[in-house]
Formats: C-alpha cells, structure tokens, sequence
C-alpha cells in the first residue's frame, strides 16, 4: 500500500525531460513520452522545448505525475543486463542512468525541489566542506521487485527521519521529509529498468546530503547538495544471502565513543574502519565485530550491521538511545528496528542492553542485520585466537532463518505487511 506521506510527494519533484531525452533508456526514451501520454503532465517532447532555460518543468501535482507514471509502466520492466550476471559483479559497482539532485543555501536554508539529471560527476570546489571536513552523512535504502513485477521500497520515512538528526549534528540544514521521499522515489523510477527481477536482487539506494559550498575556514558550509543515485546490487557477502560469514572480534581498533558521532550516518565515520576491515580480510575474515571504546568488553557492531545474539527464546542486541544521541555509538538501524518487531511477532522475547562479548561464546545463534547485509548468520567469530563457531544444515539457525524469511518476505511482498513498512512505486 502507498503511505500518504508518498502520495504527496510526487508534487515536489522535478523532471529534467530534455536531459532524460538525450540520454538512451529503457526507462525514459520518446516512446513512452508521446503527446498523448504527456497531456496533462506539464511536459513536453525535446523537439517542442524551448531554450534549455524553460527544460526542467515541476510537474502540476500528483496527477500530473501519476499520468507519468501510468505511461511508463510498460517501461518499468528489468531490462539493464544479463542479470544472471550480477552476482559476478564488484557490490554496487554498476552505474546506472539517472540520479535526482537538490540544492540549498545556508542563508536561507530552503531546500529545491529534487531534479532527475543524468548520472555523473558532480561539479565541486577544492575548498568543499565535504572535501576538506567530512560535512556529510548518507543514508542505504533498496528497491525491489515483488513476484508480480511491481517495484516496492522499505520503510523510506525512518531513513528521511535519521538524515534529519544527523544532518542536525553536523550543522547542515535538515532535507524535508516530503523532498526526501519524493527524491527518493523519482530516483527509483527514473532507473526502473535497473530493479533486478523478483529474487534477483535488489537496486540499492544511496541517499548523499554533503556541504558542497566552498569554505577554507573550520565552519559549516555556504551551501550544500542532496543527491540519490541507485546501483544494482546482489548478496553483499560472498555466496548466496544466508551463506555464514566470520567474523573478527576487534582487538585494538574501535569504531566510535560516547560523545561522538556513533549514532549517525556520518561519512567520516566509515573511513577508520577500512584499515581494520582490510587487516581482517587479509587473514581470512569476512568483516570485523566492534568493542566498545571504554572497556572493550560489549558489542557495539560490524562495520555495516547491527550484531544480535540468541540464546534460547531470547534474543540480545546492544542498546542505544536513538535519535542521534550524543551517548549512543552504534547506529539507529532501520533493519534493526524492523527485525526487533519481527523477532517479538515470532515469539521471541528481545532484550536490548549491553551485550557482553563472552555472550557470544555460549550463544546459540548469532546473526548481524543491514540494509546490505539484510540479514546474514554468523558462521564464527574470532577473539585473540579463540574461535566459537555455529553449524546449521541450511547455514542459519532457526532464529535466523524465522527473522529473514519474515523480513525479506515483508520487503518483497511474499507476505503480507501487517505493518505499514512497504510502499509501492508502481
């Protein structure tokens, strides 16, 4: 079902038709756009355009836009690639058509309207907050394809209310949920033909809101840039989505501390893990599991997941504050949150506390959730030399398995949603 908050947001996106026309796609070429399809719209064909000053045309309200978008739907279908090639593919290392772009300047802070422009680099000054400072977070969402071929997203208002602390905590002037959405959703349909087929894959989502205005001085930048462009992904990790994965309990590196910049999806939070996670690989790991800075007694998580432990009809996962809290160092996670219901629906009693790392070692499953990962057992885990390790016939135990099938189920529409989490593009 289409949330509300998505029913009117297609009001605030724009569409770039002489940029969509100029560039060959499936999903947006002068077949679908004829004079008939485009009545009523506020669009127009390339050759009717006037100068490149009057080509970006804002759609006349969501009426507009769902002509578009019954137009096209012929065009929607998975035709980019051999898809059976994906998996065969570096993770999100295919680009794709188009991408949706915002601005705003700091002095009045409004942010425009989101803009579909074809894929590419981006103009960007030397002197950039982003480049200079770090001023940016960014966000991990999917589309995908449900058995009937229609393409639905998960839960896209908790990754807009994230971005809103977040941008809050680096000085950057918050995107409006309604911006958010609509650029979100545009960004999707413009690259319908890249969202793999059902059980496929999926086209993984990145959200960029950076502070692109020029600025030599340590301050919050002049101006700044959301942008959202998409990738076609497989399983992150290497064979199929349950396939277990090790992992190296992390010894000298940690990952943030209470104060800092844990709990948000800042850019420059990810870059310090990279020498961790590459040392983990080299000896043979898949990614590296967090301690906490103080004690380097509890789990805090994975390099892109949360962690979640089972013993029993109890499932354990570390606590945090959420909403951007200065104290919280593990992030506010959207699968987390989605899995935490889930796992209570299924029977299981969920405690978020502090996990020690011993818990492991007595566990009978664990397993780490992200919208990469989706959800991913745990084959082993390694602390100073010592390993325990979990067996399953089918690689997940049942905890897991029950969380997975549920959650993918949910997301794809397998099975109902008794939560309101999907939304339905077309």
């Amino acid at each position: 079902m289409m949330r509300p908050e998505m029913a009117a947001a297609p009001s605030l996106l724009l569409l770039t038709v002489g940029a969509l026309l100029a560039v060959p796609s499936a999903a947006f070429t002068t077949s679908f756009l004829t004079p008939s399809r485009l009545s009523g719209t506020g669009l127009h064909h390339a050759a009717a355009l006037r100068p490149p000053t009057v080509a970006a045309r804002r759609l006349s309200g969501p009426v507009g836009l769902r002509s578009v978008l019954d137009a096209t739907k012929e065009d929607h279908a998975p035709t980019a690639m051999n898809w059976d090639e994906l998996g065969s593919k570096p993770w999100g290392s295919i680009e794709t058509d188009f991408m949706s772009i915002a601005t705003c300047n700091a002095a009045d802070g409004k942010w425009t309207a989101g803009e579909i422009v074809p894929y590419g680099p981006i103009p960007m000054s030397p002197r950039a907050a982003v480049l200079n400072y770090g001023q940016g977070i960014f966000e991990g969402m999917k589309a995908q394809r449900t058995k009937e071929g229609k393409i639905v997203i998960f839960r896209p208002d908790k990754n807009s209310r994230r971005t809103k602390y977040g941008c809050e905590r680096l000085c950057m002037p918050p995107v409006p949920e309604d911006i958010f959405l609509a650029s979100v959703k545009g960004a999707v349909l413009a690259n319908a033909k890249w969202v793999p087929p059902h059980g496929m894959g999926s086209l993984y989502l990145r959200p960029l809101i950076i502070g692109t205005g020029p600025i030599l001085g340590l301050a919050p930048a002049p101006s700044y840039t959301f942008l959202v462009y998409v990738s076609p992904v497989g399983s992150y990790f290497k064979g199929n989505q349950l396939t277990p994965i090790k992992l190296k309990v992390e010894s000298e590196f940690v990952r943030a501390a209470s104060g800092g910049a844990g709990g948000i999806k800042a850019v420059g939070n990810y870059a310090p893990t990279l020498q961790p996670q590459a040392k983990a690989k080299k000896e043979g790991f898949d990614n590296v599991l967090y301690l906490d800075a103080t004690e380097k007694k509890y789990l805090e998580e994975v390099g892109t997941s949360n962690v979640f432990v089972v013993k029993g009809k109890k499932i354990y996962t570390p606590a945090l504050a959420g909403g951007g809290d200065p104290a919280d160092t593990i992030l506010e996670g959207v699968t987390r949150d989605s899995v935490i219901q889930v796992a209570k629906d299924a029977g299981y009693e969920v405690v978020e506390q502090r996990v020690e790392r011993s818990m492991l070692w007595e566990a009978d499953e664990a397993f780490t959730v992200g919208t990469a990962v989706v959800v991913s057992p745990i084959g082993s885990v390694t602390y100073k030399g010592e390993t325990k390790e979990w067996k399953f016939p089918e690689g997940a135990g049942p905890a897991t398995k029950t969380v997975y099938e549920t959650l993918t189920g949910i997301q794809t529409g397998r099975i109902p949603d008794p939560y309101g989490w999907t939304v339905y593009l077309d």
